[in-house]
């Protein structure tokens, strides 16, 4: 008896947070002060915990593969402690060979791409790790306009001008060239690449991340989206330690 056409398994999108190792004095240097550079490290940790945990949450309501893209290459044993349970690795250490006109950090973003999408997933999102409160729904948001048929890309800007995801069924490189990045211009600019290859850009609602004194001012007073529990124990932490050092 012939057998009918079968179904291979569902589409799935991979959601990377760009991950670097918590390490004292190498770690959210530009909270301190008024963070110590061990304050800096432990809510780097946090955050990492915090990110893809939210990750986790968001793939029970939509199809979603958690990654850690990280660097340098021998550094998953400082990542994956701090990484929520069934979170894959994948390298971003800037190593690609294929990238022309792409430099710096646009060469990790852009690797971290290329490995979620080789495991075999219909797209792949980076994500920022400054970014503990995110809400799910917008994780959820992302993969699902993703996994619909036809080309796009989904982007969530910043608002200090960069962005806190990107996602693609391909790795366009140019969305990554000629980019200065940890400026206010990033957001536009990749806006800008998207448009020269006619790329359909659906943006996201925008959100903030915490990388200065102001942005953490921020996140300790902001009750909105993911309750991030690591953050705030950190931040709860910190706190109490303030209210014992005279003014």
């Amino acid at each position: 008896m012939a057998r009918g056409p079968t179904s291979g398994p569902a589409p799935t999108c991979a959601i990377g947070v760009m991950a670097k190792a918590p390490r004292s004095g190498r770690s959210k240097t530009r909270l301190c002060p008024p963070l110590t550079l061990d304050d800096a490290a432990a809510l780097s940790a946090a955050f990492l915990r915090d990110t893809t945990a939210n990750i986790q949450e968001a793939a029970r309501a939509a199809p979603i593969a958690a990654y850690a893209a990280f660097a340098p290459p021998g550094a998953e044993a400082l990542v994956i402690p701090h990484l929520a349970r069934g979170t894959d690795l994948v390298l971003a250490d800037g190593s690609v060979t294929t990238a022309a006109q792409v430099e710096g950090f646009g060469r990790c973003l852009l690797q971290a791409v290329q490995g979620m999408l080789a495991h075999g997933h219909a797209a792949a999102c980076v994500l920022s790790s400054d970014i503990p409160t995110l809400p799910t729904r917008l994780l959820i948001q992302a993969a699902r306009i993703l996994l619909e048929p036809g080309e796009r890309g989904v982007f969530g800007a910043c608002d200090d001008g960069g962005y806190y995801i990107l996602g693609l069924k391909q790795a366009h490189a140019r969305l990554f060239a000629d980019i200065a990045w940890s400026t206010d211009t990033v957001a536009e600019a990749t806006r800008a690449r998207a448009r020269e290859i006619g790329l359909d850009l659906v943006e996201l609602e925008p959100w903030y991340d915490v990388d200065d004194a102001a942005s953490l001012a921020r996140l300790a007073a902001d009750r909105t989206g993911y309750a991030a529990p690591a953050t705030r124990s950190v931040l709860a932490r910190l706190a109490r330690a303030s209210e014992l050092v005279p003014a």
